[in-house]
């Protein structure tokens, strides 16, 4: 009973993180990018966004809530996972490491966005181009954001091919090929787009 419960809960921790979350993130990243087009482009954008109705329930049942779920259980993954790279260095158990490492890398970057963000706003701070011209002044935030945006988008892409097995939609060593090709076009795609959108920030 207890290995179904377990194998239940690790295909709902792998849903999670693909629906709602990880659209979410590609959501989230494409409304950045606005910032390509200036301030005034990014923060119709964001005002769009702020602006939706019911978006406080949105935001706790479609992220927040799935978001925590995803990350307190994959904490848990991560930590007693056998990780194996020593003894088969084989492409996927680097993948399988990578995906813990760049989880808890996520996690901490996530927790950190949202404070500067969210909880700022909530406390009256304007979420805008302002902003983030201004937590990406520091260097050190650079090299940050940088990290903490690679390694969630990564974390995505890699827990594709991940989600697409668990679920049975890719069983064959083909098919599971062509999903590492597909997912690492995902990963190349998301992170021009990130990259694009911090440098974006600075002047």
């Amino acid at each position: 009973m207890a290995v179904g419960r377990d194998f239940a809960i690790r295909r709902l921790h792998s849903l999670l993180g693909v629906i709602p979350v990880g659209l979410f993130l590609v959501q989230h990243l494409v409304v950045n990018h606005f910032a390509t087009g200036g301030a005034e482009s990014f923060n119709k954008a964001a005002h769009f966004m702020e602006s939706l109705p019911f978006r406080l329930v949105l935001e706790t049942f479609v992220i927040y809530l799935p978001l925590l779920f995803h990350a307190v259980y994959g904490l848990y993954i991560a930590f007693q996972a056998k990780n194996n790279t020593t003894r088969y260095g084989y492409f996927r158990n680097w993948m399988f490491t990578l995906q813990r490492v760049s989880g808890v890398i996520t996690l901490i970057f996530v927790a950190w966005h949202v404070w500067e963000t969210r909880v700022q706003a909530a406390f009256g701070a304007d979420v805008n181009f302002s902003m983030m011209e201004d937590i990406l002044s520091n260097p050190f935030m650079v090299a940050f954001y940088l990290i903490g945006v690679l390694s969630t988008v990564f974390h995505f892409a890699n827990g594709l091919w991940s989600f697409f097995v668990s679920w049975g939609l890719t069983v064959s060593p083909r098919s599971q090929r062509i999903s590492t090709y597909v997912t690492l076009g995902v990963f190349i795609a998301l992170s021009i787009v990130s990259v694009r959108t911090i440098f974006a920030f600075i002047q």
